[in-house]
């Protein structure tokens, strides 16, 4: 089922998002729901917070850039509970444009680490705990910011961010295009 994504405004996107139990109930559905809404919204990962649910799942498929990046071909994976446990400080940092289905048409670059240490249990419910880098640890960083509360401008310089506060006041006031199904904030 496509369900609605929620956009900057909405309470539960500045919310820190709570571990699930393991039997969390009907955990495949909202997975398979995830994974669908991504793609109907044109998304490379997707966040529970950004469906409404303040809980630790996120969903990220690669596969779309596997043209340009072939080691991401086939890439397609569920994250339960992830954490980021530490950045390498030794590891350079990358400046990329990142975009946010949450934040329709805005789109700024982000300064990140390139290399990561993460926690996480998988669709099956095993645990892993790896160092991830290139574009999947900044897609990673950039979904497992929404369970923390953090939307990806708020990692961008005040300056920026004063240059875009009205672009970002009409998103969180619901005045925005997309082409796909939203959930804007109540006015």
């Amino acid at each position: 089922m496509i369900l609605p994504i929620y956009t900057l405004g909405q309470p539960v996107l500045r919310k820190v998002a709570e571990d699930i139990p393991l039997d969390y109930p009907n955990l495949s559905q909202l997975i398979e729901d995830m994974y669908e809404t991504m793609a109907a919204s044109d998304g490379i990962g997707l966040a529970a917070p950004q469906i409404g649910k303040s809980i630790r799942v996120v969903v990220i498929d690669l596969d779309p850039l596997g043209e340009d990046l072939p080691e991401y071909k086939g890439f397609h994976h569920a994250y339960i509970n992830p954490h980021i446990l530490e950045a390498d400080e030794k590891a350079p940092t990358e400046t990329l444009e990142e975009g946010c289905l949450s934040l329709p048409g805005i789109h700024e670059k982000v300064t990140r680490p390139t290399r990561i240490h993460v926690k996480y249990l998988d669709e099956n419910l095993s645990e892993h705990d790896e160092w991830v880098e290139g574009y999947l640890a900044r897609v990673m960083q950039h979904e497992f910011d929404h369970l923390e509360g953090h939307v990806f401008t708020d990692r961008i310089t005040p300056f920026r961010r004063q240059l875009i506060k009205n672009r970002l006041k009409a998103v969180s006031q619901g005045r925005y295009r997309c082409s796909y199904r939203t959930k804007p904030p109540k006015q």
